[in-house]
């Protein structure tokens, strides 16, 4: 007999913008926004899908909030805009 309950196969797949996860879009739009606004269309979309491409080789095998622990990690302390976390210079806390 069949199994009575049905268990999703899709529950865990992140959200999509077209064919995109929501960090490999923004991380294409910049560049191709920048090609836009200096006229020169083709070279944005070329560096747009090069860094797509760099994008998705740096997550594969990772978490898909791999790239806002990275942000948290290398970038300046106000950049994500997280107050209740301590600044990642922090090595020792108290506690």
């Amino acid at each position: 007999m069949a199994d009575p309950y049905i268990i999703p196969r899709r529950l865990d797949d992140p959200e999509l913008i077209g064919f995109w996860t929501i960090d490999e879009f923004a991380g294409m739009i910049v560049p191709f926004t920048w090609g836009i606004l200096c006229q020169h269309i083709f070279i944005g979309i070329v560096v747009a899908f090069g860094a797509w491409f760099a994008l998705r080789k740096a997550k594969a095998g990772r978490t898909s909030a791999w790239v806002a622990h990275a942000a948290y990690w290398y970038l300046p302390a106000g950049f994500l805009g997280l107050k209740s976390t301590p600044p990642s210079h922090c090595r020792l806390l108290a506690g």
